[in-house]
């Protein structure tokens, strides 16, 4: 099969289009006839070699790599003990392993089934397979923020991918949601669904503080604001640092998925 990929560390034009054995799924996996994948800026830290050096045990040594976090296509193959639904020429997206040559930019991918569902009705797969990782990075940051029905809650970068989702999921679990934009962008948050939308940029913090003096119940930070977007979340919300981190003052948290206060928007490598 076709693949895209490298051998070697190194800037774009290490990638190539290379000739490897076509992978056939194992009990509990299922193989994806690739329609699309999908690119993300963490694709460039797996090929230039930041993460093998930060994150040696997620990125191991291979003659071979292929990135790709995440595809749209079609089941050509089960394995034993799949779920029924998965059946051959169903579509589906999955999220993908970009290790070794495991990643979702190749003709065909063998993933675990608990990592597959189907494709959304009525969206091509090209659209498709933009959808996972950043509708689970929101995802994930609304479950560590475990906010009850009601709460409310701000979104940076609320018209980017990451922070869309936020405010499209926020709201369905009803919560109220505080979301930024830039003008050209205010008419598309406001459809996602945000009761209020304010200016983008530096006054934001400041902007949530004036229409909820007492803060906002947790941030979900997809424009990647950083630690100055905790002063609008109110005093003595709870907290926790993400791994690795010290703890911050109460009602804010370093940016992470993991944290319960502030979520970031950075995709894991």
């Amino acid at each position: 099969m076709k693949a895209v990929g490298f051998t070697e560390f190194g800037g774009s034009e290490v990638m190539r289009v290379l000739e490897l054995p076509e992978p056939h799924p194992g009990p509990g996996q299922v193989r994806i006839k690739v329609a699309a994948a999908a690119v993300h800026p963490a694709d460039v830290n797996i090929r230039t070699g930041l993460s093998a050096k930060y994150s040696p045990e997620m990125n191991p040594p291979s003659d071979v790599y292929v990135v790709g976090w995440e595809v749209a296509g079609t089941i050509d193959e089960v394995g034993e003990g799949a779920r029924p639904e998965l059946a051959i020429g169903t579509e589906v997206v999955a999220v993908t392993e970009p290790k070794l040559d495991l990643g979702g930019q190749a003709q065909y991918v063998v993933v675990p089934a608990e990592s597959v569902v189907r494709a959304p009705k009525g969206v091509d797969l090209t659209a498709a397979s933009t959808l996972l990782m950043a509708a689970l990075t929101a995802q994930m940051g609304l479950d560590a923020l475990a906010l009850a029905p009601g709460a409310t809650v701000a979104v940076t970068g609320a018209a980017g991918g990451i922070g869309g989702y936020a405010v499209q999921l926020a709201k369905a679990v009803g919560l109220t949601v505080i979301a930024d934009a830039t003008d050209k962008d205010r008419d598309l948050v406001t459809n996602l669904g945000a009761d209020h939308v304010l200016p983008r940029g530096d006054d934001f913090p400041d902007a949530v503080r004036r229409l909820h003096p007492d803060g906002v119940d947790g941030v979900i930070d997809g424009g990647s604001v950083g630690d100055a977007v905790a002063a609008a979340v109110r005093d003595g919300a709870p907290s926790r640092p993400s791994r690795g981190s010290p703890a911050p003052p109460t009602g804010a948290c370093t940016g992470s998925p993991s944290s319960s206060t502030t979520a970031s928007a950075t995709q894991p490598l």
